[in-house]
Parts: C-alpha cells; sequence; structure tokens
C-alpha cells in the first residue's frame, strides 16, 4: 500500500510509476491511498496490505497540521505496533519522525535539490538493508524539511555532508526512512521537480540547468526492492 500526498494529478500518477518501477512490482500488486483526496483514512483501508510505503508530498510540509495528519498518524503508529514493515520517503521520512516523537524542521539553508552523496554511518554498514553498499552512493533529492531530532528508539544510518539524518531505522524493526527519494531515479526526479518549479526551482531558469545537477543513482534505487526481498 501506496499512502500519498498529492494534490496534483501527474506528480501522483508518476510517483505511483516511480515506486513501482524501483520496488520491482507489477500495477496489480500495489494499492493506493491519496489523503489529500481521502484524509478519514482508517486502519481497515491498510490492513491487508503486506508493506506501508508513505511517499511525498509536494507542498504538504509534515511540520505542519493537514486534515489527515491525526487519522494518518494513528494508522502508522498502530502498524509499527504490530510489528509491520513500513518504509518512508522525503515527506514520509518525515511524517514517520513526527509521529514517533522526533522534530522536522523547515530549514531551506540545507535543503538539496539535485543528486547527492550519501554517507553510511558504522550502523548503516552492517544494516541488511545496506549489505553491498559502498559507504558513500549517490540519491535524489528535493527537500526543504529536514530532521532536527530523531525519535527514541530510532538510528542514523546514513547522512550527507549539507543534511544530517539522511537514512534512519527504528529499533531492530522492519521500518525505515530515507531523506531522499528511494523511488526515484535521474529521469524521474527531473520529471518531478519540472512538476514542481515553483516550490523546488526558484533559483534554476533552465531544464539544462536542472540536467547538470543530475547524476544517476544506482546504489540507492535497490532500496526499496531490497526491503520488500527481506521483510516480506
Amino acid at each position: 500500500m501506496l499512502v500519498q500526498v498529492r494534490g496534483d494529478e501527474a506528480a501522483e500518477a508518476q510517483e505511483q510509476l516511480c515506486f513501482l518501477e524501483t520496488a520491482g512490482l507489477e500495477a496489480e500488486e500495489m494499492d493506493c491511498i491519496n489523503v489529500v483526496r481521502e484524509p478519514d483514512i482508517s486502519w481497515s483501508k491498510v490492513e491487508a496490505a503486506d508493506v506501508l510505503f508513505l511517499g511525498g508530498a509536494g507542498a504538504h510540509s509534515a511540520t505542519r497540521e493537514f486534515d489527515f495528519t491525526q487519522p494518518l498518524g494513528d494508522v502508522v503508529l498502530r502498524w509499527i505496533d504490530e510489528g509491520r514493515p513500513l518504509f518512508g520517503s522525503c515527506w514520509g521520512h518525515h511524517f514517520l519522525v513526527r509521529m514517533l516523537g522526533g522534530e522536522v524542521v523547515t530549514d531551506h539553508a540545507t535543503g538539496e535539490v539535485g543528486t547527492f552523496d550519501i554517507e553510511l554511518t558504522k550502523t548503516g554498514l552492517v544494516d541488511p538493508l545496506f549489505e553491498d553498499f559502498p559507504r558513500g552512493f549517490a540519491a535524489q533529492l528535493g527537500h526543504h524539511d529536514r530532521v532536527e531530532r530523531l525519535p527514541t528508539g530510532c538510528e542514523e544510518l546514513a547522512f550527507s555532508n549539507r543534511c544530517r539524518y539522511q537514512v534512519l531505522r527504528l529499533d531492530d524493526r522492519p521500518v525505515y526512512g530515507t531523506q531522499f527519494h528511494s523511488e526515484m531515479n535521474g529521469s524521474h526526479l527531473q520529471a518531478r521537480l519540472m512538476m514542481y518549479r515553483d516550490t523546488y526551482l526558484e533559483e534554476r531558469t533552465g531544464k539544462d540547468e536542472l540536467s547538470a545537477t543530475v547524476r544517476p543513482s544506482p546504489h540507492a534505487e535497490r532500496l526499496l526492492a531490497r526491503f520488500l526481498d527481506l521483510y516480506t
């Protein structure tokens, strides 16, 4: 089950495609709920799923309250309490942190738009999700919010030079969050950022300039499929 926070139909459809491709799923294997349209999400809508993905959000910052915030928070916390696999990407990473009692802030100075290098911590190097990964790898990012403080029980698995807490895991549970977009390759990112040009690309005026900042990210693109292999 992919939980989406998308007010734009084109971005909603593109995000679904990104998750399907990088997770190695067929369309019939993934259901989706967009809480912008269906804010009263309930347990009955997700309980049959094997895995919960929390996607990105465009203009919906996890630092703010929306109609879906409390209902989705209740679902996420119950899902975690039952020991079920959950993966949050970008906004999903922020929402997970907030629901577990950590702190998320808006900070344009540490925002990352494009492809950036991520480095694993000592804990990350031995985590099964990153088995056979190099210490450093490229990933696709587009964010203005960041994690200021991890919740109790969460471990930092990776960071970047610009923005800390790039990957977290909750204890030894199958619950992860990535600041970067684990569902995206470079082409996906370029298409998404052009959709949100006014939000993320104020300082860039041309597609060519954006393209120059984007590199392949083959290791990061393996994470969702590996997560499914490990925990389903």
